[in-house]
């Protein structure tokens, strides 16, 4: 057995789909579908019910499933006690974040990170799903959800708060109705992909009867409309003090979120993730006002 090919076998397991796993691994679709192939005639078991819709498991290939995933742990508990013994910094460290937070945070300061730490390539992932740290998807996370589970090392680093913006312009133009901030007003807010977040629960619950004039499934697409004047929206204070926003309920009447810094605990003794873990929080976020926790001021 080409202990290799149990890569590709998990990635068609979990994604049932050879497109979807060649993506995920870089590979082309032909590549992934004859590894599977040397995989089943090298162990003499049919893994998978090819059909039109997609691959899925057989029974035998659901307990090669099992004993596969069990290989990976093993692996990847390796790799990262291995990582973690490096001294020096120098190397790849995957930060996964929010793209706000990544825009508008962690980017403009790696000018400074980088002079600092010439050997240290950074690689940001964002996006809306959470990367895993127990799988090496991440190596560090910057996150506003505090992880319950894994074995992972976590630290509180910064304080978000959140109002509702307009623009000067559209606030102006606007003026409020009867006391309430929202009437006479449209709001922008998420779609329902996105209705979990707080800031859609929040809108959703305390002005459940305001217009919506846009529905979007970004924060950057939300400040754009904002600016453009096309209404109200829930945005994280720090976003908005290089913005002539006009702050329209204060923060004291929505919700506030606390940014943990995560990382898997066998890479916390690591180098180069300590010279990041240090460098966001000591530098970036207590730098900025806005972010400081209260007891940090």
């Amino acid at each position: 057995m080409d202990w290799n090919d149990l890569r590709y076998f998990l990635a068609v397991a979990r994604t049932g789909s050879l497109t979807l796993a060649s993506s995920n691994l870089g590979a082309s679709q032909s590549t992934v579908g004859r590894r599977i192939g040397e995989l089943e005639k090298s162990i003499g078991i049919s893994l998978f019910r090819r059909h039109q819709t997609g691959y899925f498991l057989t029974d035998e290939g659901k307990e090669v499933l099992r004993r596969a995933e069990l290989v990976e742990d093993s692996v990847m508990a390796l790799e990262t006690g291995a990582a973690g013994l490096d001294r020096n910094p120098v190397g790849t460290v995957r930060l996964a974040t929010s793209e706000n937070l990544a825009v508008d945070l962690v980017i403009p300061a790696m000018p400074a990170f980088r002079e600092r730490y010439p050997g240290i390539r950074l690689e940001i992932l964002t996006g809306t799903a959470t990367a895993e740290l127990e799988r090496r998807e991440a190596d560090i996370a910057l996150r506003v959800v505090r992880p319950v589970r894994g074995n992972l090392k976590i630290r509180r680093v910064g304080h978000m708060t959140y109002s509702v913006y307009g623009s000067r312009e559209y606030v102006e133009r606007h003026p409020a109705r009867d006391g309430d901030p929202l009437g006479g007003r449209h709001a922008i807010t998420w779609d329902d992909a996105h209705a979990h977040l707080p800031a859609a629960t929040w809108l959703a619950r305390e002005h459940p009867g305001c217009r919506i004039a846009m529905i979007t499934s970004s924060l950057a697409t939300q400040i754009a409309a904002v600016r453009a004047g096309l209404g109200l929206a829930v945005i994280p204070d720090f976003l908005t003090v290089k913005d002539d926003f006009v702050r329209v309920i204060p923060p004291e009447r929505l919700f506030s979120a606390e940014v943990w810094l995560v990382t898997h605990a066998d890479l916390a003794a690591s180098a180069r993730i300590r010279a990041l873990a240090d460098f966001l929080c000591d530098e970036v976020l207590q730098r900025n006002r806005e972010l400081r926790l209260p007891d940090m001021s």
